[in-house]
């Protein structure tokens, strides 16, 4: 079957007063189109941390949100920097963030940690050229 976009939202950088809710507005689509709990809020975290890394690092982009009986595939395409080194990216605590948006609260260096526990499947493209390219899926049985 064919997927369907459930939603679409522009992600501005360092636009921490609207950080989240994309997240949230996601969370609210499933609920009414009768998700599971559990994956509502497995979808809940992915989406967040996706959306803070938009946030935080880039110049800016998109989260995009498409379902289908099977799954739930969530994009996230931003506008460099890039990643420099997406191991790194992947090891808890390891974070980029400076010390103005550890400040604030975030940047622990677990975004792309939770982001893989709670994917069933993950690929990560990035590059200084063409930005940062995420695609999640989860099942939703």
């Amino acid at each position: 079957m064919q997927k369907q976009q459930i939603m679409c939202k522009e992600i501005e950088s360092f636009d921490f007063q609207s950080g989240g809710e994309a997240s949230s507005n996601l969370k609210n689509i499933l609920r009414k189109l009768g998700v599971n709990s559990d994956l509502v809020r497995k979808t809940s975290i992915v989406t967040y941390e996706l959306e803070m890394n938009v946030v935080i690092h880039s110049l800016g982009g998109e989260i995009t949100a498409l379902i289908s009986e099977e799954e739930l595939e969530i994009r996230v395409d931003d506008v460099g920097p890039g990643i420099e080194d997406l191991d790194k990216a992947f090891t808890p605590g390891y974070s980029t963030a400076s010390n103005e948006i550890r400040e604030m609260g975030f940047g622990a260096g677990m975004g792309l940690v939770n982001v893989k526990r709670y994917a069933d499947k993950l690929t990560i493209e990035s590059s200084k050229e063409n930005g940062t390219h995420v695609k999640v899926l989860i099942k939703l049985f």
